[in-house]
């Protein structure tokens, strides 16, 4: 049970996600991203003949994979911690906390819009596919990560 409430090293959980390309490939999926299953949702609310040009029946695993992050979530939370965990440091409780999580919510919804794609998909799918707009886009991702880490987040602190 130590290893399982430890922290895994990096040598561990990249080689692990990284399986996740091929067992996709393998199951005739393509791509292997988080935010077109919002897409998938809002084709289930409106039925199916309101997205056009939209296959909902070839994107159901996506649906499934997000109910079972958030069931692991849940069990993570609640069962394979030693301690309490919590969802959010105590800054983020105040004024200046909402705008930062309100911008940084903005900004990785457009973001992700813009880039047709979000982290997972462009960094995880893309580049080990040899998609050049995968490169680009991780690229980006992590140049607007630090920008906002290292210029605009000191403003808010």
């Amino acid at each position: 049970m130590d290893n399982i409430f430890s922290i895994w090293p990096w040598y561990v959980t990249g080689p692990l996600i990284g399986l996740f390309v091929p067992l996709i490939l393998i199951a005739g999926n393509k791509l292997f991203g988080i935010s077109s299953s919002l897409l998938h949702i809002c084709s289930i609310v409106l039925g199916k003949g309101k997205l056009r040009g939209y296959n909902s029946d070839n994107h159901k695993w996506k649906l499934y994979f997000v109910i079972g992050i958030s069931i692991g979530a849940f069990i993570s939370v609640n069962f394979l911690t030693t301690g309490k965990v919590k969802f959010l440091p105590e800054f983020y409780y105040s004024l200046n906390g909402f705008i930062l999580l309100f911008t940084g919510g903005v900004l990785i919804g457009f973001g992700t819009r813009y880039a047709n794609g979000c982290t997972s998909g462009h960094s995880i799918s893309g580049i080990s596919t040899f998609q050049l707009s995968g490169i680009i886009a991780t690229l980006a991702f992590f140049t607007g990560g630090l920008l906002y880490t290292y210029i605009i987040y000191p403003m808010f602190n």
